[in-house]
């Protein structure tokens, strides 16, 4: 088990450092499908190895000054309710239709990462590039005004990624670095460190949420896999700077389908 569990975790965790937003989600998939584990035990282990994996991955960005520390943590803060009402939903929902709702859950990460491949694609083609977002309060007092649209799409996203993490087991990232961009204005390396600080905490909340129920986890296929995660994660850091990040967007989309309709026609037949 030792010898599978290994490279898969370093596969998982090349892809979540050269890719960031996403890449945690193949977790799942490989502990239910490779590593033999029952789709309860896959999402709530996939909370220890993503929440470590994020928590480690977070430093070298908070060195570096691309983390805002006390915006991640309010934002993670918000996304608790979620994590908990996702966390007791799993535990009602029967493992296949989890498994087939995870592959739906796939595709739309695969649709979304595709049009941000298009959109980054038009920008490189019109010489915009990437305009960084400029920082601006929510709220102010001076005069008294409230930016209430951004404010609305930070609850509901929080809320949101919170429910996805209890539910699925993943970190959100796809939906945390969109909504900080947007919701808090954060230039984009910054929404990306930060997202790693979200991510730690809805992973922590929905673990706390699943202790209480019936599930026994592998730790050692789960420290294992971590190990191999985190070390996937930093070298995959090095990767996104010499591969361009529309290949790596392709690359990485065509194997989330993939994935999605092998889990899809696996489980799918088991509802009948």
């Amino acid at each position: 088990m030792l010898a599978l569990t290994l490279p898969i975790g370093l596969v998982v965790g090349l892809t979540l450092g050269a890719l960031g937003g996403g890449g945690s989600i193949l977790t799942v998939p490989a502990l239910v499908y490779l590593l033999g584990l029952d789709p309860r035990s896959a999402t709530t282990g996939s909370l220890v190895i993503v929440g470590i994996t994020t928590l480690i991955g977070a430093v070298p960005h908070l060195r570096a000054g691309r983390v805002r520390l006390g915006q991640g943590v309010v934002f993670g803060l918000l996304g608790v309710g979620g994590a908990v009402v996702g966390s007791e939903l799993s535990a009602a929902v029967p493992p296949n239709v989890l498994l087939v709702a995870f592959a739906g859950l796939m595709l739309v990460v695969a649709a979304v990462m595709t049009r941000r491949r298009r959109a980054a694609a038009r920008d490189e083609a019109v010489g915009g590039g990437t305009v960084e977002a400029r920082t601006a309060p929510m709220l102010s007092l001076r005069p008294l005004r409230c930016d209430c649209r951004a404010v609305g799409v930070l609850l509901l996203t929080a809320t949101a990624v919170g429910l996805l993490t209890g539910f699925f087991g993943v970190g959100g990232g796809f939906a945390v670095v969109p909504a900080l961009v947007l919701a808090l204005r954060m230039p984009m390396p910054v929404a990306v460190g930060t997202s790693l600080v979200v991510i730690t905490i809805n992973s922590a909340s929905s673990l706390v949420s699943r202790l209480g129920q019936d599930v026994t986890l592998d730790w050692g296929v789960i420290a294992s896999f971590t190990l191999a995660a985190v070390i996937g994660s930093l070298l995959g850091a090095r990767i996104t700077a010499r591969v361009k990040p529309a290949r790596l967007n392709l690359a990485f989309t065509v194997l989330l389908v993939l994935v999605a309709l092998y889990t899809a026609a696996r489980a799918v037949p088991q509802l009948f």
